[in-house]
């Protein structure tokens, strides 16, 4: 990053150097060539298997994202203390099995 040398502007980087907005001075100079080595290996496939849908039930509950009628169901617990007081809770989990959309519902 370089600033003018009469404005104090910032140079902003063109094909013919570095220009200032403010007074259109020109600096030349080599512009920055950013240059990356890829390597390339031969790979073979690789499957992934999704777990997601063999742990958890499919329900029919609608997708607030697309609508899609059919979504995966899990229950987890939250218990938390407050002021001296205990309290647990039900939450349900849904997930959507068109678009992924995740949302819960207490009880």
């Amino acid at each position: 990053m370089r600033f003018c040398d009469n404005c104090g502007s910032f140079l902003r980087e063109t094909k013919e150097g570095l220009l200032c907005p403010k007074c259109k001075k020109v600096i030349t100079a080599k512009p920055r060539v950013e240059t990356r080595t890829v390597e390339k290996r031969n790979s073979a496939a690789i499957f992934v298997a999704d777990k997601f849908k063999e742990s958890h039930a499919e329900v029919s509950r609608t997708c607030p994202k697309c609508g899609n009628t059919k979504a995966y169901h899990w229950f987890s617990r939250i218990s938390g203390e407050h002021a001296g007081i205990r309290r647990e809770r039900t939450v349900e989990h849904f997930k959507c099995t068109k678009c992924s959309h995740s949302w819960t519902e207490s009880s």
